[in-house]
């Protein structure tokens, strides 16, 4: 499987998880009057395995995903409801919150 960047972003009370693609980084895309923007200064941290950015996620409570290898792994483990993912152009986002 191919490797995504993963960030972490991290607060006294949040852990904010952001992954993408590693193909999708830098890339904005439109539809309609949406525009999805993979801005290297929010989504580049580490390029990893996706297993590690799964892990990652598990523990986050917020999750911003990008991307059909990201998304899809998120869904095949149970961590995102499929139901949640919009399409822009073709690409899946999708963004979790932990209550």
């Amino acid at each position: 499987m191919p490797d995504v960047y993963l960030r972490v972003f991290n607060d006294p009370s949040h852990k904010l998880v952001a992954i993408c693609d590693s193909a999708l980084i830098g890339r904005t895309f439109r539809e309609g009057k949406v525009k999805l923007d993979v801005k290297v200064e929010f989504y580049r941290g580490s390029l990893t395995s996706v297993d590690k950015a799964m892990e990652a996620l598990q523990s986050a409570d917020i999750g911003n995903l990008v991307g059909d290898v990201s998304v899809g792994a998120a869904i095949d483990r149970g961590l995102v409801d499929p139901a949640a993912i919009i399409k822009v152009n073709g690409v899946p986002h999708v963004q979790i919150v932990k209550m």
